[in-house]
């Protein structure tokens, strides 16, 4: 993995990834700021976590993490946001769970073939025999990486750093 904050600066590659709706979105070429926050995974509710996921540092949090980005939703498209996007390593259908389970007004994004992770070296970890994403949220700005938060140590509170990132960068 690169050093994150090297990231700062750097186009992102033109990669379309399915979204929940269907549609194919290429970041690369978004107009305005777009928030990305990728994070491990959901767990689907009729489903335990991963075996030691507890014990994994970071690693909890992905629903609350996604549950303030919708019940913030309006104010950070208020401070600038043209776009809001969940990403993660899981498949579309998975991902399509959670939207309509959490209620998402945005939808998610799958890095599943790793296309992404790898072209930008995003941290990874292994667990359940999957590779997952680590948090980290990326502001981008017509397409490029304007700022990163990295670790996400409290992914409840995430949104709300968005918000005032964002609000200082008008």
């Amino acid at each position: 993995m690169t050093d994150i904050k090297s990231l700062l600066g750097q186009q992102l590659p033109a990669l379309k990834l399915r979204a929940t709706n269907a549609e194919m979105i290429d970041l690369s070429a978004l107009p305005g700021r777009t928030v990305v926050y990728a994070y491990p995974r959901t767990s689907p509710p009729n489903e335990g976590p991963i075996e030691g996921w507890d014990l994994i540092p970071g690693a909890r949090g992905c629903t609350p993490q996604s549950c303030a980005f919708r019940d913030h939703f309006g104010e950070l498209k208020a401070a600038g946001a043209q776009a809001v996007f969940g990403l993660s390593t899981q498949s579309t259908e998975f991902q399509s769970e959670a939207v309509e389970r959490l209620h998402l007004p945005f939808v998610l994004l799958s890095d599943e073939k790793l296309e992404l992770t790898k072209a930008m070296e995003l941290p990874t970890f292994e667990a359940g025999g999957m590779v997952l994403l680590k948090r980290l949220t990326m502001i981008l700005k017509d397409g490029v990486v304007e700022h990163i938060m990295y670790p996400v140590s409290d992914p409840a509170k995430n949104a709300e750093d968005v918000i005032a990132y964002l609000k200082q960068a008008r």
